[in-house]
């Protein structure tokens, strides 16, 4: 744990809540889900400010595509795999078996979750340092005249161009309430017979999980 502190920059007061960070509901052990859904606001504050703070001429459209572009699944993966996070992510035996600390999706939920722990354990200010160092290099280079669009978006402008069926998106499961709820969503390509499932906090966060992961199956 030192040194996943050191590539975060911050070292715990409290130890056990970057174990619980980093800990996957298969475990069956307090997991990182709670500390995930206040991450996952923490980092849309963060960035949201500090998109607003550097490009002040830019409108709300783009700065919410901006965003979208930041908080994603796959850039936060990114930075779980620059922290090396498939070292230190704790799994349940059929996770583990399965590959699953290699798995995009757990490294991201991690990262969300460090971040909201980050917060419990000091204060907005510092996990708000934390975020923006980790974003550095991204944000130093985003370009708001770049043509960004969400996963959704993507996938369904390159079916389209192709005159190809739509995704169906269903929703397969609610787990738990309010702000605890884990929402399971399928997506089902009929032209393609490909479909895939994820799990978020949101429905819209699960929807652009499947996007994405079709959108890397049909190597967009």
């Amino acid at each position: 744990m030192k040194k996943l502190q050191q590539k975060i920059n911050y070292k715990f007061n409290d130890s056990s809540l970057l174990k619980q960070a980093l800990t996957h509901r298969s475990a069956n052990k307090k997991n990182n889900e709670r500390l995930e859904f206040l991450g996952d606001s923490i980092l849309g504050l963060v960035i949201s400010a500090d998109l607003y703070n550097r490009f002040g001429h830019v409108d709300e459209g783009k700065l919410s595509r901006l965003r979208s572009q930041l908080v994603r699944g796959k850039t936060l993966a990114q930075i779980g795999i620059s922290l090396d996070l498939s070292s230190f992510v704790i799994l349940g035996s059929g996770e583990l078996k399965s590959g699953g600390y290699r798995r995009e999706s757990i490294q991201a939920d991690a990262v969300e979750a460090i971040f909201g722990a980050i917060y419990i354990d000091s204060d907005f200010e510092t996990v708000k340092n934390v975020v923006l160092g980790l974003y550095e290099d991204l944000l130093n280079n985003i370009n708001p005249n770049d043509s960004l669009k969400d996963s959704k978006t993507e996938l369904q402008e390159f079916l389209q161009k192709r005159s190809m069926s739509l995704p169906k998106y269903d929703l397969v499961s609610t787990v738990g309430k309010d702000h605890k709820a884990i929402f399971t969503v399928n997506c089902f390509l009929a032209d393609q017979k490909i479909q895939v499932e994820n799990k978020a906090t949101s429905i819209k966060k699960a929807e652009q999980e499947c996007a994405q992961m079709l959108l890397e199956k049909l190597k967009v």
